[in-house]
């Protein structure tokens, strides 16, 4: 509990997204079985899970090189296919990859493949109650406000701020100082929480907002500034 003094004057909780309130329904792999099989292709979650693994790979390498894909719609869109053609590749598809990529992709978009952890509607009741002012922080298409209005979290938020949507994206600064003037805030009044260290932990550091690392696969050890495996456990410092 030794970070509680640094939680004595937060108003505002900013959030970013995937990893962090939601998680794809059933399961990435899942998902991508289902589609794959409206197209003939009989592969197993299993069987994709290595491709996807592979996927997330370049994902991560591409983001480190160069994460500018995120500021427009028309880019991210065509990085997911991207990826999601690297994937099908992978488990011997080809023909109709760039069909099935985009597919993917849209399908991505749609609530129904997104579900909140068990912990978010819970914590955010709580956060809600307690007066707290809630907002999202995410490297997302503009599709982002539509999805928490269909699953359920926009009525806990008081913004929605997507990279695509503003033209700024984490970690650079300006993407924070908008959801603190959204926030009506100043910095040391705000917290971020995001699973992504380069994205959320130094992006919120860059304007001084408190970090907050979430591990939902507990498989960060330490860090060097709060780290929760839960929302519930966020709450027990505010």
């Amino acid at each position: 509990m030794e970070f509680k003094s640094d939680f004595q004057n937060i108003k505002a909780l900013f959030f970013d997204v995937g990893k962090t309130l939601l998680r794809p329904h059933p399961s990435v792999e899942e998902v991508c079985s289902e589609v794959l099989a409206g197209y003939g292709y009989n592969i197993s979650s299993d069987e994709l899970i290595p491709a996807l693994m592979k996927a997330d790979k370049a994902y991560e390498e591409q983001y480190w090189k160069d994460d500018r894909f995120w500021l427009k719609e028309v880019d991210a869109a065509k990085f997911w296919a991207g990826l999601y053609k690297l994937m099908l590749k992978e488990v011997g598809i080809d023909g109709e990859a760039k069909t099935i990529a985009e597919n993917l992709y849209n399908t991505f978009g749609k609530a129904s493949r997104w579900r909140p952890f068990d912990d978010v509607v819970p914590a955010f009741e709580i956060m809600v109650a307690k007066g707290y002012r809630l907002g999202l922080i995410s490297n997302w298409d503009s599709r982002l406000s539509s999805l928490m209005v269909e699953t359920g979290l926009s009525k806990y938020l008081d913004f929605v701020i997507s990279s695509a949507s503003v033209g700024f994206l984490k970690p650079q600064p300006r993407i924070f100082e908008l959801a603190l003037e959204r926030a009506g805030v100043e910095a040391a009044q705000a917290l971020h929480v995001g699973d992504h260290y380069y994205a959320d932990v130094m992006g919120a550091r860059s304007v001084d907002i408190l970090p907050v690392l979430i591990d939902r696969q507990r498989q960060t050890k330490t860090a060097d500034c709060l780290l929760i495996n839960d929302l519930l456990e966020l709450v027990e410092y505010l």
